[in-house]
């Protein structure tokens, strides 16, 4: 059986947190493996091996420079919910159903109702 996936993925994407090690640990709690905690980063990884890198800084307040995606929607929102993070009801759109997460610096992180197509 061949390999059909992209032959392409995104290696790492940067934010800034006024406490990477928070951010480390909030993250990991929603689903994301530990990496690293040094003393200026802190590294999580996520699906497919991309990892997220939080840098010591003061974040631009408004949304997150990523957004995530999730294979079940409801459930995430009820798991998030139940632990006490900060989710949104579910909005329904024309492509994507999403909900809005926010995190400890008071970014807003869309996470949208997976559409891959085929294996990714």
């Amino acid at each position: 059986m061949g390999d059909d996936r992209p032959p392409l993925w995104i290696g790492h994407i940067a934010a800034t947190s006024s406490d990477h090690k928070a951010a480390h640990d909030f993250y990991v709690s929603l689903g994301m493996r530990s990496i690293l905690v040094a003393d200026e980063f802190a590294i999580t990884e996520l699906r497919g091996g991309t990892h997220l890198l939080f840098q010591r800084g003061e974040p631009e307040p408004g949304d997150a420079p990523f957004d995530l995606m999730v294979e079940d929607l409801p459930a995430i929102h009820a798991t998030w919910s139940a632990a006490g993070h900060d989710v949104s009801d579910i909005i329904g759109g024309d492509v994507h159903n999403v909900l809005i997460l926010t995190d400890p610096d008071g970014q807003r992180v869309v996470v949208y109702h997976d559409h891959s197509q085929g294996v990714v």
